[in-house]
């Protein structure tokens, strides 16, 4: 299986290339493909992991189900059969990586759930004792369950430039009261009833970021959810307060770069086989692991 790594849909209008996904205009409508791309240290680098796109998809359309009764999402379909015919003959590159979805004016603001310190959070923490303006109690670690969960939003950064924790008082100068409350209110009960089932099946979701957008006067949710690109998900069994914690990313391709002393600077090297491969399997890991099911690729 090689790895996807750009689409290639035609004289379909492309509206723009994401370190992950593209995405298309169709009629009314928007086309998600997600491709085989990796980044990491806010580059894509030079090769990818084959499958990946389609298993972030599925993790993604398996937590859009199982969200649906907490908040409406953009999906339309994921069926490629009931695409608009403009798209079948691309059914190779669209099969289970791709999503038609709602034209949705999106929120300026990455929505973020902590519910366990870890990454810029515990920076943060560590530097002021507070996470985006919230006091925390001392004490804590790197990794440490904190009293209860957390709405820290951040900047949505435009070309690739890393996304900055803001206070939530700016955000709601930048989208008013209510919808900054809403946004609140939406990214905590997404989080709760997410870690919960996560726990079910023995992982901690220490931390994620949602996108909202909306439709016809609805507040909706968009983009990806819940996946390991966007998530932290550590194993329930190994979680040990005190440092970082082993997620299902991408840790061995941070691993990787660091050893190999990366500059971080554009062009970003491509990944040695093993990497891939043992990358590869973290993914899959995460799908089985949050939905019971085997992903045949």
């Amino acid at each position: 299986m090689t790895a996807l790594i750009t689409t290639n849909l035609g004289t379909l209008p492309l509206l723009g290339r994401g370190k992950v996904r593209d995405l298309y205009a169709i009629d009314d409508a928007l086309l998600l493909v997600a491709s085989d791309r990796i980044s990491a240290f806010d580059h894509v680098l030079g090769s990818g992991i084959p499958g990946k796109g389609k298993i972030l998809t599925q993790i993604s359309l398996f937590w859009f189900d199982l969200l649906s009764d907490v908040v409406p999402n953009h999906v339309i379909t994921a069926n490629v059969s009931e695409y608009p015919s403009v798209l079948h003959p691309f059914a190779d590159q669209l099969e289970g990586r791709s999503m038609l979805v709602k034209r949705a004016k999106m929120f300026p603001v990455e929505c973020v759930a902590r519910g366990y310190l870890a990454g810029s959070g515990w920076k943060d923490y560590r530097a002021s004792g507070q996470v985006c303006g919230i006091p925390l109690p001392s004490g804590l670690q790197d990794g440490s369950r904190l009293p209860e969960p957390l709405f820290t939003p951040a900047t949505k950064s435009e070309g690739g430039a890393h996304d900055e924790n803001i206070a939530f008082e700016e955000i709601e100068t930048r989208i008013g009261a209510n919808d900054a409350a809403e946004l609140r209110r939406l990214t905590l009960a997404i989080y709760n009833k997410a870690a919960a089932h996560a726990e079910s099946r023995g992982l901690i979701l220490a931390d994620t970021k949602f996108e909202f957008g909306r439709v016809d006067g609805t507040i909706i949710l968009a983009d990806e959810v819940l996946t390991p690109d966007s998530s932290r998900f550590w194993d329930a069994a190994a979680w040990m307060p005190g440092g970082p914690q082993p997620s299902f990313d991408k840790q061995f391709v941070r691993d990787y770069l660091e050893a190999i002393h990366w500059n971080k600077q554009a062009p970003a090297p491509g990944l040695p086989d093993d990497v891939v491969k043992r990358t590869k399997a973290k993914y899959l890991e995460a799908f089985s692991r949050l939905t019971g099911r085997e992903l045949k690729l």
